[in-house]
């Protein structure tokens, strides 16, 4: 009898060491989603996992394609992601260096990506549902950068 409590009880203590590394690895296999798309809805698009860098870029390339003082790009691999709805439009903005993507109908800045450099597309973090999540580490091109545009805004 002895014999068979404990047998029950080295049971129940390796069913319940299982347990929870079953419950880590399904937990620890979730990966992280970004949804995002264009102003008037016609681009729709996920990227999966983190990004692999999140940074402010100064450039004059990127002031002129957004309207904007300064730009903040989420880097994802290009196979990281997938338009769920319509089609980024991509012209080079400068042949052979550098490519960016739209919406056609609104106009909408949505992506950035070398040409030549590694499989990444950078999106525009305000295209995201959740840009807030997607804070910048760090910056391209400061030495360019708007002289009225101060440290603490960028």
């Amino acid at each position: 009898m002895k014999g068979i409590t404990l047998w029950r009880v080295l049971l129940a203590r390796l069913t319940s060491d299982l347990k929870p590394k079953l419950e880590d690895q399904s937990m620890s296999s979730t990966v992280e989603q970004f949804e995002g798309g264009c102003l008037c809805g016609a681009v729709r698009f996920i990227a999966t996992g983190q990004p692999k860098e999140i940074y402010w870029c100064h450039c004059q390339s990127c002031r002129k394609h957004t309207g904007a003082p300064v730009s903040v790009f989420a880097a994802f691999d290009r196979d990281a992601y997938k338009v769920t709805k319509g089609e980024i439009t991509k012209f080079d903005s400068t042949p052979g260096q550098t490519r960016r993507g739209f919406c056609t109908r609104c106009g909408s800045t949505l992506t950035c990506e070398s040409v030549q450099g590694p499989a990444l597309t950078h999106f525009h973090v305000g295209a995201f549902e959740q840009a807030a999540r997607l804070q910048p580490r760090g910056q391209y091109f400061p030495e360019v950068r708007l002289p009225w545009l101060h440290d603490g805004d960028a």
